[in-house]
């Protein structure tokens, strides 16, 4: 199933009358720090604010597909609270929170991002030579303003799911890799943009998803409930 997830898991969000909101009238905010995903909004056209989430990274799901969206939903909703408890006159009449995050799976296994060098070496030689996935979970939080304590925030929130085919990896390229800092702040401990690429045999699916983003899907999501 090359670039679907078999385990989609949508909420859909309802808008007065069925409606849809016009872009214009949409502040949206990326509740992440990766340059990666803000490099894909940015490709996209989107206009947009950086606003970091800073909890825990901590799901206490077993499904790979329910632990990313778990993960991406903390953040988004770390930010809409934020965001609805702070004291700033609302620039626009709703505001979409973007929250995300990126897990390899390997055998059954969850990889986030290795906690240090050995951490790294391990995960690197689990996926050399074979193949693995990589999910991305994605929440979007809609906050309409002004919004009180009392109100639900509506949400949207999905998981795309890309496998990556792994060349073979000497111990002494593995090393070589680990050496370039590149795997340290990475989900499986690599970058399939950076170096990490000339030992990617092929993938099936979104390139972007496995980067940390699945742009397009997250466009089409979007434009569900949103006239671009």
């Amino acid at each position: 199933m090359a670039g679907k997830s078999s385990r989609r898991n949508n909420t859909i969000a309802t808008f007065e009358n069925n409606g849809k909101l016009k872009a214009a009238d949409v502040r949206f905010v990326l509740a992440s720090a990766s340059p990666r995903r803000r490099q894909l909004l940015l490709q996209a056209g989107m206009d947009f604010e950086v606003l970091p989430a800073a909890g825990e990274e901590k799901s206490s799901k077993t499904d790979p597909a329910a632990y990313v969206q778990e993960l991406a939903a903390h953040k988004a909703s770390e930010i809409a609270r934020f965001i609805r408890t702070g004291e700033e006159k609302p620039q626009r009449p709703w505001t979409c929170v973007i929250g995300a995050d990126t897990i390899v799976v390997c055998g059954g296994k969850i990889l986030g991002k290795p906690a240090d060098e050995e951490d790294a070496e391990g995960m690197l030689r689990m996926l050399q030579g074979r193949d693995h996935e990589v999910m991305t979970g994605v929440c979007a939080v809609f906050l309409k303003a002004p919004s009180g304590a009392g109100d639900s925030p509506l949400k949207v929130a999905f998981s795309e799911t890309t496998k990556v085919h792994v060349f073979r990896m000497t111990g002494d390229e593995i090393r070589s890799y680990i050496r370039t800092g590149e795997p340290m702040d990475k989900a499986g401990a690599y970058g399939i943009q950076g170096r990490f690429g000339i030992y990617v045999r092929g993938i099936e699916g979104d390139y972007n998803n496995v980067v940390g983003l699945p742009i397009a899907r997250l466009y089409q999501e979007l434009k569900q409930y949103i006239l671009f």
